[in-house]
């Protein structure tokens, strides 16, 4: 957790995150960093019934071909139920979201400019809350999803990748920043830190001496897998653009990279199953996150915001 965090309550994640590795040098995918609420100039719901995909994974981290590992025991995983589909016969169906992002760290705008950001801002909870209702995520979420695959449309147009990947992924490592009883805020963090199990090298735990002092996981020891996306600290502090990695709209941005990163096409068959085999290197767990971005997006075809 960031040091802003450190007089949160902290929610312990169990056994999931614990395999997250990080790679120097990733094959597949490297972790984003983030860049901050994305603003709308319009916004429609485009849906695209995708033929495609490629392996399985589990881990938000590595992006090589680690290890395959169990499925985390935790109440976010063990409520999923995996999709029955086989790894590399086709993606999930993509629902996108048609807009301009405009991240937080650019320069200040013009009146007019601005005004045109405060409007697409507004679309974009417009559409999440709409979203929300007929997918049960968190509309807090669903912003930084949306925001998410809007940055990286915007500076990385091949990827493709969808909010509702995303969203799957998000569901599993900690339904949405609700994990342990914790309440997604306004500002886009939970109201008590999300933090993994120690990875001291127990069992089906890697091991991982400490990286970040504790800067983020409260840790000295070793580090913790954190956030609503669960990323390890060495991996965040390589990625995540000195932002706090408790925080959706920084988390959701990070991992879109990071599934991005080699020039890969989140919306192919191969691409999108390597994608998620880099985050986690667990057939179970690709399948898990295919069956929520699949059940996701169907669902968002109804949804139409202008």
């Amino acid at each position: 957790m960031g040091t802003e965090d450190t007089e949160q309550e902290v929610a312990d994640v169990p056994s999931a995150e614990a395999e997250k590795a990080e790679s120097d040098s990733p094959a597949e995918p490297r972790k984003p960093r983030p860049a901050g609420v994305a603003a709308l100039g319009r916004l429609g719901i485009v849906v695209a019934v995708l033929a495609l995909a490629g392996a399985g994974v589990w881990v938000t981290t590595r992006a090589s071909t680690p290890e395959a590992g169990p499925t985390t025991t935790d109440i976010p995983a063990l409520q999923v139920a995996a999709a029955d589909v086989e790894p590399g016969s086709t993606a999930p169906v993509n629902a996108t979201i048609a807009g301009a992002p405009v991240a937080a760290t650019q320069q200040p705008q013009q009146p007019q400019q601005q005004q045109t950001k405060q409007s697409g801002t507004n679309l974009l909870s417009k559409w999440a809350d709409q979203v929300s209702q007929v997918t049960g995520i968190p509309a807090r979420a669903l912003i930084g999803y949306g925001n998410a695959e809007l940055a990286l449309r915007d500076s990385q147009p091949s990827c493709k990748i969808s909010w509702a990947t995303l969203a799957g992924i998000g569901r599993i490592e900690s339904n949405h920043g609700q994990y342990g009883g914790a309440v997604l805020q306004s500002d886009g963090r939970p109201s008590k830190a999300i933090v993994g199990v120690p990875l001291d090298g127990s069992a089906g735990v890697q091991a991982i001496p400490d990286t970040d002092g504790g800067r983020f996981d409260g840790d000295p020891n070793y580090d913790r897998a954190v956030g609503p996306m669960q990323f390890i600290p060495s991996t965040w502090a390589k990625w995540g653009g000195g932002y706090d990695p408790q925080q959706i709209d920084a988390a959701a941005l990070a991992a879109a990279k990071y599934l991005c990163a080699g020039g890969r096409d989140m919306s192919s068959a191969q691409g999108w199953w390597n994608g998620i085999l880099s985050y986690n290197n667990s057939v179970e767990y690709a399948q898990k996150v295919f069956g929520l971005a699949d059940s996701y997006a169907k669902a968002a075809q109804v949804v139409k915001v202008s």
